[in-house]
């Protein structure tokens, strides 16, 4: 009888466990369940920063799942329109048209970045070469073939360049750093406004011997495989680019100041543009005046719908992106300086958050 009575208590004890684990198990699953999912999609640039950012913002809201994947910011956005993505990454801000043919879609400023312009020059990579927009719209439409070419050599006395051929890189992908590259090119150099223009694509000038590349990784790839280069790559990627040992050319700015992109030189050409940004944010900040600001600089932005799929979503959202513009969250000098990005101004945040407020 003992022996049987012992059996059944075991039995009733290793019954209770498994209601016991079955329940926790059960509880586990409910609490992912209740997770609101937000997908992020798009610039190969804003990238990097989204992976410092998800993880640290779930630790404190664990009711949030985030996805990140860089797949390009022409990518991002019609993955916003369509609804696929919760959050559209994108260096570019939608066009008229995009905005005119999709009623709803908010284009809202995150943080500040740059461009860089990299070269592969054997023997030259330690040096900062001094380039310009005509110079550089002339080696993308070809007309500019060497690099000892007097137009180059003009900008940068007593530099022995070499006779070699020029090999440009540029995406293939739809990409804001395009737009971005390519806006500085029509700013600075009319006659690439009236034949190329700008875009996240743009029908580039056949030149022999360029190449295409897809993503800021595969623009660093291409050219550090590729002597004799140049390339335009996100401000978020120096690492990389210094990990490859590429040149980075000082650009001349609008003021006729050749200068390299860093936080005082993108902080005097924000100073000089953010007061020109309109309520729903949609600017170029390329070519600003003034003597010490960066040229190529720009918006991150996060293309999103007003109109979200269910209260849940929309509250996910909002929580998330308020958090990114924060001063004591996202736009910490911890996580800008680790990407190369400038926080936003304090009038360009209320901007943001006006925007953020009105997605429901």
């Amino acid at each position: 009888m003992r022996t049987r009575t012992g059996g059944n208590r075991t039995a009733r004890t290793a019954a209770m466990a498994a209601v016991v684990a079955t329940g926790a198990v059960l509880m586990g699953t409910a609490a992912y369940a209740d997770q609101v999912k937000l997908l992020e999609t798009g610039s190969t640039l804003l990238y990097p920063l989204f992976n410092l950012w998800v993880p640290d913002y779930q630790k404190a809201h664990a009711d949030t799942q985030i996805t990140t994947q860089g797949t390009g910011s022409g990518t991002g956005i019609s993955e916003a329109i369509s609804g696929i993505a919760q959050i559209g990454a994108s260096d570019a801000y939608m066009s008229d048209a995009q905005m005119k043919a999709n009623a709803g879609m908010m284009n809202i400023p995150l943080a500040i970045s740059s461009q860089m312009i990299n070269y592969n020059i054997p023997g030259l990579n330690n040096q900062h070469l001094k380039l310009s927009g005509p110079v550089l719209a002339g080696i993308y439409s070809g007309k500019i073939k060497t690099w000892n070419d007097p137009a180059i050599a003009k900008l940068n006395p007593g530099v022995k360049l070499p006779s070699n051929d020029i090999v440009p890189v540029h995406r293939t992908d739809g990409s804001g750093d395009t737009f971005i590259f390519t806006q500085y090119l029509s700013f600075s150099t009319p006659d690439w406004s009236n034949s190329t223009g700008y875009g996240t694509t743009v029908s580039w000038p056949a030149v022999q011997g360029g190449i295409g590349a897809e993503g800021n990784p595969g623009m660093v790839n291409a050219s550090k495989g590729t002597p004799y280069s140049i390339a335009y790559i996100g401000i978020s990627f120096k690492n990389a680019t210094d990990s490859a040992g590429l040149g980075e050319a000082e650009l001349e700015n609008k003021d006729g100041k050749f200068v390299l992109p860093d936080a005082k030189t993108v902080g005097a050409a924000v100073k000089e543009m953010s007061a020109k940004t309109p309520p729903d944010e949609r600017v170029s900040l390329i070519f600003a005046p003034g003597a010490e600001s960066y040229p190529i600089i720009n918006y991150e932005y996060a293309i999103v719908k007003g109109q979200q799929p269910s209260a849940d979503v929309a509250k996910a959202l909002k929580g998330f992106l308020t958090w990114d513009i924060d001063p004591k969250g996202g736009s910490t000098e911890h996580y800008m300086k680790a990407v190369g990005f400038v926080p936003l101004p304090a009038a360009i945040v209320k901007l943001s958050e006006k925007q953020i407020d009105a997605i429901h």
